[in-house]
């Protein structure tokens, strides 16, 4: 599950920096001011791994991860996630990501309607936020 969310918060990191903004129009807010259904998911975190994959061969190296974080100036941040998200893996699949993506998508559509709307998502974050909270500072 920690592997699913550090994936998931590599890719929004790497998603709000200013060349993906660009992509957006340079409207405020971006996608997570933005109800998303499974379909955009999957697009999104295909998008995401097309733009990890630096060397095209379909597979995402540890090393390309990093290089593209420290090319987006994704910062430290990114390299927490990036360790999180493999793990002791060296690499992640097309479909191993894309798996992340939708089990995330999945447990974030709070209703099973097929769409993550904005409060869900805020309801996800907040959610997340406290089991965080709650895990640096255990109650004694």
């Amino acid at each position: 599950m920690k592997t699913l969310l550090v994936t998931i918060a590599l890719g929004a990191a790497m998603l709000s920096t200013q060349a993906l903004a660009q992509e957006a129009g340079g409207q405020g807010g971006g996608w997570a001011m933005q109800d998303q259904t499974r379909a955009q998911a999957q697009q999104m975190a295909d998008g995401m791994f097309q733009r990890l994959d630096l060397n095209h061969d379909g597979t995402v190296t540890r090393q390309e991860a990093e290089q593209a974080a420290a090319q987006y100036g994704a910062g430290e941040r990114a390299q927490k996630m990036i360790d999180r998200a493999f793990g002791t893996a060296q690499s992640l699949t097309l479909q191993q990501f894309e798996a992340q993506a939708l089990a995330r998508f999945d447990r974030d559509d709070l209703n099973h309607d097929g769409v993550v709307t904005v409060a869900e998502r805020q309801q996800i974050r907040a959610q997340l936020k406290a089991e965080r909270g709650a895990a640096e500072n255990p109650a004694k």
